[in-house]
């Protein structure tokens, strides 16, 4: 089965780098204009030349994903680069670890409101392209308790939750609602690559734990957002599919 988005209008929040830029890629590859946006310059500029490469329409913005207002800017100039949007993608987070104030608001305000905002920023022109998709991204944090990252798992737990609310809700739309839960990803300058150096011990407990004997790449997470915002996931809405080569089977 070969998949296409060739057509596609595709907005990926937290679209630089990591898991959001491979995406984004991903994307590309398969046909979709791509507007990205984050807040630095330097990664979004370095990502969107990548996209363009592609020989697909490319489109970044600067944008804080903690801001309502700036939310909103951007997906109305991204929808009017791309000519429409037909898929959104929730990718950023605030990855709030302390559980105080400032590691709950973080988390709050970008992995639980963001996706909010821009879903409902993005759901009016998705209704006028005829339907399509919207994708969050949560974690396999939010299956479990955590002791080191309790606002970032709770919250990720919400993502999932949301997902199957906004399946309900947007199906009369014609809009498909799906998450991916992805396990330990590790890419240049991502979280695991640090602790492989400041946090061995741990790096190497969660390595111990995934049946594969490695850490996941974001092109593996990729590959599924591909799939679930293609017409391939067709009669997939509201779903969560855990990307975490057997890590919470461990």
């Amino acid at each position: 089965m070969q998949i296409s988005l060739a057509g596609k209008r595709a907005v990926v929040a937290g679209g630089s780098r990591g898991i959001g830029r491979s995406i984004a890629l991903g994307f590309a590859q398969a046909g979709a204009a791509v507007s990205i946006c984050a807040r630095g310059r330097g990664a979004l500029e370095s990502t969107a030349a990548e996209i363009a490469a592609l020989g697909v329409e490319a489109h970044a913005g600067e944008c804080d994903l903690a801001d309502k207002d700036a939310i909103a800017r951007y997906i109305a100039a991204a929808a009017e680069a791309l000519g429409g949007i037909d898929i959104l993608v929730n990718n950023a987070s605030g990855f709030g670890a302390t559980d105080d104030e400032a590691g709950w608001a973080r988390s709050i305000d970008i992995d639980v409101m963001a996706t909010v905002r821009a879903s409902h920023a993005a759901i009016p022109f998705i209704e006028r392209a005829g339907g399509g998709a919207i994708l969050n991204i949560s974690s396999i944090s939010g299956y479990d308790a955590s002791v080191r990252t309790a606002p970032y798992a709770a919250v990720k737990a919400a993502v999932i939750n949301y997902t199957m609310s906004q399946g309900l809700m947007l199906a009369p739309k014609k809009i498909r609602v799906n998450a991916i839960a992805p396990g330990s990803i590790e890419f240049p300058g991502g979280m695991w690559e640090q602790r492989k150096t400041d946090n061995p011990q741990l790096y190497n407990a969660i390595l111990r734990s995934i049946p594969w004997g490695r850490l996941g790449h974001p092109e593996e997470v990729a590959n599924v957002a591909v799939f679930l915002c293609s017409g391939a996931a067709s009669w997939v809405t509201g779903q969560t599919l855990i990307v975490d080569g057997g890590q919470m089977l461990g």
